[in-house]
């Protein structure tokens, strides 16, 4: 079973069960909610841990091109890399959301090391618009 294969972990945001106790999530789960807390994460947030996140946020106000994308593509793949061994890294792509343009879609295509099963996950990152 895959959920002892890979074990449990706390969710996010974390919540009581029906029980009581903590809410745990299977592996999978966790490993996506891991990756997103990673992505969401600003350095220097945490006052105990200033190197964990990701250096995405400091695009925000960058404007929506390709050096922008290839920036993002490169701080997402570092903080991956670094924080949350339990995968590699295959691909990200970025590209601009045709709906809108202060949005960038974030593809990441990742394997889980444990089962070698490649996942995907789609991540929203937007840019605040500056005065042209």
């Amino acid at each position: 079973m895959e959920q002892d294969f890979l074990g449990q972990g706390w969710s996010f945001p974390v919540s009581v069960d029906s029980r009581g106790g903590i809410h745990l999530v299977p592996g999978q789960t966790d490993i996506e909610q891991a990756i997103l807390i990673i992505l969401g994460t600003a350095k220097g947030e945490r006052v105990m841990r200033p190197e964990f996140g990701c250096g995405i946020h400091d695009l925000v106000f960058a404007p929506n091109n390709p050096t922008t994308a290839g920036l993002i593509a490169y701080h997402i793949r570092d903080a991956l890399g670094r924080w949350e061994p339990r995968i590699e890294v295959e691909e990200v792509n970025v590209r601009a959301d045709p709906q809108d343009h202060a949005r960038l879609l974030v593809d990441i295509r990742y394997r889980v090391r444990a089962t070698n099963d490649e996942r995907n996950l789609v991540y929203p990152f937007y840019l605040i618009p500056g005065e042209e």
